[in-house]
Parts: C-alpha cells; structure tokens; sequence
C-alpha cells in the first residue's frame, strides 16, 4: 500500500484529507494526517472575539469531528523532513510516505521584535495581538475597559495571516467605540510597513477613503525596529516614533520550525514553493498548502480552500503518471467587515486587482465586489456555518480555484 502524509490538520490539511480520501482507493492509497494539537480552530473568528460577537467557544472544536473515516490522525509534533529518503521524524516516532502535503501554517514570533520578547496575552498589559485564541480573549477583557487614549494597531512586518484583518480591526474599533459612547475620547492609528493602508491600489484607495470618513489615521512605510512598553512607543528603522497606550500588532509571522532545518524553507518558515503547481522548489513528491507556502498571496482561508482543490487535482495526475499543471493563480476572496452591519468584498490574484462586479455568480452576486453592502456583511458571518460543514468536509462549492473575470469592471484607481 502507498503512503500519503499530511503535516497538519488546520483548514488546508483538513480539506486535503478530505477531498483524497474521496479520490484515492482506500484499498491501494493510506492517508495519515499529524498535528499535535486535538482542537480545530477557526482563526476567521479571533478578530471577533475581542468585540465580543464570537466567543473561544464559538471557534473551537475537535479536530477528530473532521477527520475523514479512513483516514489516521496522528497527535504528534513534527521535528525534521528527510525528503530525501522520504522520512518524517516526530517527537514520538517516524513515518515514511510516497507524497507529502505540508499544511503546517504560520505562527506569531514576538520575540523577532525587540520589546516584545517577554510579551504573553495578559488583560493587564497594553501590548496586545488577537492571532491566537488566547490573546483574543486578553485584548475582549482590555477594549471592555478601555475608555480613553491611543489605540494604535501595528503591521509589525509582511507577510502575516490574512493581510484585511488589521483593516477589518481598526474599522470595528471605530464602531465598538462608537457604540460604547467613547469614540470622541480615543484616537485610532494604523501604522503600516506597507505604502498604503492595503497592497492593492484600488483597494488601498477605496478603504483609504473608508478610513478618512471614520476619522481612522493612516501612517504608511513604518519599518518596525523596537517596541518600547515602558514608555509606550513604536520605533521605525528611521527612528520615527509612535506613541500608544493600547498597542494592538500582526506581531511577526513565521512558519515551522522545522521547514527550515530540514532545508526546505526561505529563511522565515515557509516552504519554497512553485508559485503555481504548490510542488515544493526543491524536492519531488512534496505539495504545500495554506500558509506554509511562501507564494506571494494572502495567508487566508480561502487560499487554502483553493490551493487544496489544485493540489488534490495536481497529485492525481502525478500518481496517474501525468504532469502537474501550473493551475494556481493566486486567487484570493477576502471579506472585509467594516462596521455597522457592513462588509466590502476583494477578489484578485497573483497579476489581477479587486474588480467591481458580483461574486460568486457573475451579474447575479448575490454579493457585491469593491462596494460595501449589508449583505457582504452578513456574508462573512455566514461563513462560519460554511467552514465547519462544508469547507473541512471537503464538500464542493460553487467557488473556481482560478479567478473569474467574467462580469468584472477596470474602474480608474482615482474614482474606485
């Protein structure tokens, strides 16, 4: 019998499981998936923990409620990748395999800032993060008593987990203050590395405008050297310094330990991979998905959905003796909750801009893209039923991996 690995079960090992234990004969092909932790969680949902819509209960669950029949979940760490001689090494044993999916994802790594070392997810600190379970539980038990000062949300470097959240952040900051009657009182910042409040000119313009309207500053090319939580202020590389008394920040991403000692990385934890069939650069018979990949697109959700539906498609063939196709384009769908009950919604790729039009049907939507409506809103909300049943379940939605140009407008950047 053949061997297929899976190193992690976040959504992008989940779904691959899922979908190759549907195309592969159970008879003639073993899928075995390892992670170390039991619970599954929904990461989409930490950016509403601290407003208190979700709580830590709304966006966990067993990981064995998703694991397909037929496929072997293993609760073990990953510690090095052989890829030549096929091997991977746990912290409790060994496992060869004929194909390896890397679906390990990114972690936060305050410690790559300097002031930020000792950081831990403590209510009582004005340093906070919500990209972990934990440390969006601190940051709902800060903002409930926060009532007055700066409250400044920091990119601490790129690239970092699903690249709207921080926009998303600071435009429910406005309305969870405002709703709260303190808004007048509290000052917002977003402080970025990046040129614009978004990588995409046509979306940096449009949520440019968003932020201007909310009162929401914006301080771009800030390349963060130091945290100093004594004194409470940000230092660039230029020696630019910010002040806050709340500091909310990406923190810096990093993936696997493991994917660099074992010599499949670029330097940061993620896997060097072919921007276009996901087959790692430098080894045969190893895909990646999710954010363990180091292609240049967001580090989200629907990535990964898309990713995983290439690469099942894309091994398939490799085991029926055909060629992988460069298929991936980089597509991303990303919902972006802006407040009251609103929602903007991008969809690009690698080479393509966030278009107007109607998504996913083209001209029927029902959601509408670039613009913001109540719907995209709701949208988004609705997307937590789709992740737990449809999404982990490897069931097929009506969503192309590739971007659909049909029913898009160029828009002039200027009037986006």
């Amino acid at each position: 019998m053949k061997k297929i690995l899976i190193l992690g079960s976040g959504a992008g090992g989940t779904m691959m499981a899922a979908k190759l234990r549907k195309e592969l004969n159970e008879l003639e092909w073993s899928i075995t998936i390892i992670d170390p932790d039991e619970m599954h969680h929904y990461q989409p949902g930490w950016l509403f923990i601290p407003f208190g819509i979700y709580t830590a209960k709304d966006c966990m669950k067993p990981k064995r409620d998703f694991i397909p029949k037929g496929v072997t979940f293993v609760v073990d760490a990953v510690v090095h990748v052989d890829a030549d001689k096929r091997l991977v090494k746990t912290l409790k044993g060994q496992y060869d395999y004929d194909y390896l999916i890397i679906a390990t994802g990114c972690r936060i790594a305050p410690e790559e800032v300097e002031g930020l070392e000792a950081w831990k997810p403590d209510p009582k600190s004005n340093v906070h993060t919500f990209f972990t379970l934990e440390s969006a539980v601190a940051l709902f038990k800060k903002l409930r008593y926060f009532k007055k000062g700066r409250l400044i949300f920091n990119i601490a470097e790129m690239p970092h987990k699903c690249p709207v959240v921080p926009v998303e952040f600071v435009f429910m900051a406005d309305w969870f203050f405002t709703i709260n009657g303190v808004r007048d009182d509290i000052e917002i910042e977003f402080v970025t590395p990046n040129t614009g409040i978004f990588t995409k000119p046509i979306a940096s313009r449009v949520l440019s405008v968003a932020a201007e309207k909310k009162k929401i500053k914006v301080t771009p090319n800030f390349h963060l050297t130091s945290v100093n939580e004594q004194e409470g202020y940000l230092e660039s590389a230029t020696g630019d310094q910010v002040n806050y008394d709340l500091l909310v920040s990406t923190m810096p991403n990093l993936g696997a330990q493991y994917v660099d000692e074992s010599g499949l990385g670029d330097g940061m934890g993620y896997v060097l991979t072919n921007h276009h069939t996901l087959k790692a650069e430098k080894y045969d018979n190893i895909y990646v998905v999710g954010d363990a990949t180091n292609v240049p697109t967001s580090k989200a959700g629907s990535v990964a959905h898309y990713e995983a539906e290439i690469v099942v498609k894309n091994l398939v063939r490799e085991i029926e003796g055909l060629e992988p196709k460069p298929a991936f384009d980089g597509h991303s769908t990303c919902f972006i909750v802006s407040g009251y009950d609103k929602a903007y919604l991008f969809d690009f790729n690698y080479k393509t801009e966030p278009l107007p039009g109607k998504y996913p049907f083209p001209g029927l939507g029902p959601f509408d893209l670039v613009g913001e409506s109540n719907l995209n809103y709701w949208g988004k909300m609705m997307f937590k039923w789709v992740y737990w049943n449809l999404l982990l379940t490897g069931q097929e939605l009506p969503l192309e991996p590739q971007m659909n140009m049909a029913g898009k407008n160029w828009p002039s950047i200027e009037h986006a």
